[in-house]
Parts: C-alpha cells; structure tokens; sequence
C-alpha cells in the first residue's frame, strides 16, 4: 500500500484549509496537452497535486516499454511546470489510496474520462469534494509522439 512521502505530508500541512485539486497520470513525455489540462486543473483551486504513476506501474499500464522517462525524471519535470504544487509518486494500479490520504477537495482528469469513471470519485464526493472532466486538447498523446519518434506514424 502507497504512503505520502515526506516532501507530500510537509506541504499539506503547510496548505491546511486551503482548496487542494488532484490529477494523477503517467506523463511520460510531456506535451502541450499536459500542459494546458495541468494549467485549467490548477485554476480550480489553491493547490495541484500530481499523483505520478510509478515506473512499475507505468510499464503495467503501457507496456515493456516504457515508461521512456524514469519516475524520478516525470518528477522533477512536472515539478518546474508553474500550475504544478506537488507530485507523489504511487506504484498502485490506481492512485485511490493516495487519494484518501491527500482528501482533495476537487478531483480531475482530462475530458477523455467520465466525472464517474474517474478512480476515487466516489471517495471525493462523500467527502463533500468535485469530481471534473476537464479539457481535452486533441491531436496530443505521449503514445503518438513515440509512434512518431520511432517513424511508425
């Protein structure tokens, strides 16, 4: 079972009471689409957290593979994005557990997901939270830009 690093717990002490927004994902190669969905995410409230999918469950979900970039290396990059506050790397299948540690007050993902589809929907919304759907900027995908890379696009 996942559990916050230290870096993750000292900033939501230091956040206490304020608007926190979560979104989790591989982010393997970042593109203007991640770009664009971290920055709406990040208006909707005080605070983004990044859950980041660990390299073994990024290679679970993706394949052999990849991930291309190493998790310490996603890290570091969404880190030095402006929208972006904190990132907590989890090797679950799915972030829920890191979820009910954080208690966002509003959960995304980008418009490809359904509010309801989204993993700790649920849990959010018990706790009295948002659950959002938010831009999804066609044409970009970390998938296609390796296709393209490797000529097979």
């Amino acid at each position: 079972m996942d559990t916050l690093s230290s870096d993750t717990i000292a900033f939501l002490e230091k956040i206490k009471g304020k608007k926190i927004v979560f979104t989790n994902g591989c982010f393997d190669i970042l593109h203007l689409g991640h770009v664009e969905y971290l920055n709406e995410a990040r208006t909707l409230g005080d605070a983004l957290i990044i859950g980041l999918n660990s390299d073994l469950s990024v290679k679970a979900l993706k394949g052999d593979d990849r991930p291309i970039n190493n998790e310490n290396d996603r890290k570091e990059m969404l880190l030095n994005l402006r929208a972006v506050d904190c990132v907590q790397i989890f090797s679950e299948e799915t972030p829920l557990e890191i979820i009910k540690l954080i208690k966002p007050n509003i959960l995304v993902k980008g418009g490809d997901w359904k509010p309801e589809q989204i993993v700790g929907s649920d849990f959010v919304l018990k706790n009295g939270g948002e659950v959002k759907s938010l831009l999804f900027k066609n044409g970009y995908s970390t998938s296609h830009l390796i296709e393209a890379v490797q000529g097979k696009k």
